[in-house]
This record gives C-alpha cells, sequence and structure tokens, in this order.
C-alpha cells in the first residue's frame, strides 16, 4: 500500500538550531496518527513542513494526497464573518463538489449549532479551535494535519474533537499533535514520539506500551501481613519483584500466563484474606515521561 505522508531524512534548521533532525515517517492512508512530545520538540516544525508552510533544510517527503487541510494550533478569522459563512468560504475552496448541507452538519458535530449565525469576533478561544476543525474538515480532505486540534477546548468540546477524528478514521489519514496524552491513547492508530527534533518511537500504541512495560505487574490488596506475603512472592521463581506498602503487594511477574497460573495459589497458601486483585498498566503519560526525560 502506498503511504499517504512518507518522509526520508527530513532536516529542518533555524541557524543554530536544529528542529527537526532527520525524520524517517511512513503513514498508510486512512490511519490516525497521533504526535506527541515536550514543547519544543519539533511537532509543530513538522506539520508545517508537511503542509509546505515551511521548507525543510534537507531529505525528502511525499504526500500521497488529491486535497488536505490544515489546523494551525491557533487558528484566526476574518472578524466580520459568521461561523457559517467561514465554513461555507472553507466549503467553496474544496476541489471536489461538496453540498452546502454540510456547513450546518461539521458546525452541529463542532458544537457551534447556535453560534453559527454570528459574527467570530465575539469567540472565545474554545470557539475558535471548535471553529477551526468545523472549517478544516466540511470539505473532506482526504489528509487532514491538526496542530493541538483541542488545546484550547472545555472537556466536552475535546469530546466533541476526538469524536469528530475518530469518524473520520478510514475516511481520511489524520496526524495531529497534542500535549492531551489521555486525547491520543484513546483514537490514534499508531503514534509517533518526537525528543529534540528526533522521532525516538514511531509505531503502535501497544508496541510502545510492550516495548516499554515488558513484564506484568498486578497489585494485590490483603487483609492483614502484606510484609508475610510479599515474603513469599519473592520466594517463587516467576516472581520478579514483590514489595508490601501498607495493605498492598506491587508484584511484577516474568509473564501474564505465570500469574494467572499460580498467583492464587501462592495466596491460598499463605492464608491471607485478599481484598482486591488487578494488573498495574502504565499510563500513556509515565511512559512519555520516561522516553522524553
Amino acid at each position: 500500500m502506498t503511504a499517504m505522508i512518507e518522509t526520508n531524512g527530513l532536516v529542518k534548521d533555524y541557524k543554530d538550531t536544529t528542529a527537526l533532525a532527520g525524520i524517517d515517517l511512513s503513514i498508510e492512508p486512512g490511519r490516525v496518527y497521533g504526535l506527541i512530545g515536550p514543547n519544543g520538540a519539533g511537532k509543530t516544525t513538522l506539520i508545517g513542513v508537511l503542509s509546505g508552510l515551511r521548507t525543510p533544510t534537507s531529505g525528502t517527503m511525499h504526500l500521497d494526497s488529491d486535497y488536505f487541510a490544515v489546523l494551525p494550533d491557533s487558528p484566526a478569522f476574518d472578524p466580520w464573518l459568521t461561523a457559517y459563512e467561514v465554513v461555507d468560504l472553507a466549503r467553496n475552496l474544496a476541489p471536489t463538489d461538496v453540498p452546502e448541507s454540510a456547513v450546518d452538519e461539521v458546525l452541529e458535530q463542532a458544537g457551534l449549532a447556535e453560534a453559527a449565525h454570528r459574527k467570530v469576533s465575539g469567540f472565545s478561544r474554545g470557539m475558535f479551535q471548535r471553529l477551526g476543525i468545523a472549517a478544516t474538515v466540511v470539505g473532506e480532505p482526504d489528509l487532514v494535519l491538526l496542530d493541538e486540534p483541542a488545546a484550547a477546548l472545555d472537556p466536552a468540546g475535546r469530546r466533541e474533537v476526538l469524536d469528530l477524528v475518530a469518524d473520520m478514521r478510514g475516511r481520511a489519514t489524520v496526524l495531529f499533535s497534542s500535549h492531551i496524552l489521555d486525547d491520543v491513547q484513546e483514537v490514534v492508530d499508531e503514534i509517533g514520539i518526537l525528543r529534540k527534533g528526533q522521532l525516538v518511537y514511531d509505531g503502535s500504541l501497544e508496541g510502545l506500551i510492550s516495548q516499554q512495560s515488558p513484564r506484568t505487574r498486578y497489585v494485590v490488596e490483603v487483609r492483614g501481613d502484606a510484609d508475610g506475603v510479599a515474603e513469599s512472592l519473592r520466594a517463587e521463581p516467576w516472581v520478579v519483584t514483590a514489595s508490601a506498602s501498607d495493605s498492598a503487594i506491587t508484584l511484577e511477574a516474568d509473564s501474564a500466563e505465570s500469574v494467572e497460573e499460580r498467583l492464587v495459589r501462592v495466596l491460598a497458601d499463605y492464608g491471607q484474606p485478599v481484598v482486591s486483585m488487578q494488573p498495574n498498566v502504565r499510563s500513556l503519560e509515565d511512559i512519555f515521561l520516561e522516553v522524553t526525560t
């Protein structure tokens, strides 16, 4: 399958600063790709280069797109236009015929139906962000580049943006950057982590989590002697570590199968009442901090 986005050795220098240091990226059509990284990692620069708004210093890139749309991190619109007029103008700029009814549809999806005929001069930053999303997707592009699309939104607005992004899966390729890691974790097919201009991870979210968390972790809460239970567990050959804190034991094992087959037996043999037992799955935020610091 031909990649929708492909870069090879992409470099962008600003005088003495290297913003992108040899980015190799390949994103297949119809995928949702999340780009994360700390401030100054190069996310906005990469989106700017891919969209043609910035010129790379070296390297190559190819977008296999007939029509792509870009949403900057701080969209701005002529203050005398209404929200409807902004989105309708974007609809008319699309290379294909898009029905006028699409304007109302995307304004509704973006949560701006009631403000459709208000001038945007009175809009908050969050409303501008919603309007930017609506104007970006109304023309049904096959590639969408979004720079922090939910940064200024309240929880309800973030939910609407995530729904819009998820709805585009399979119909368009979406690359979006975000500081909100829970959002990325919820909607992406693949993820890229930028650090100091370098792509330090590129692949599936599941692959990232398994790569950074190769062992199985469980938290077991008992009613009583947690230290004694932890000591018994440390004597088991399949247990890597076991430590107690108050009534909870944090257990790290060599595999999920070992935990499933043997943990209950050890706890039963020790004779300590068990309150709860659950996997301790590391969050994307934990992994992000480990990879980028």
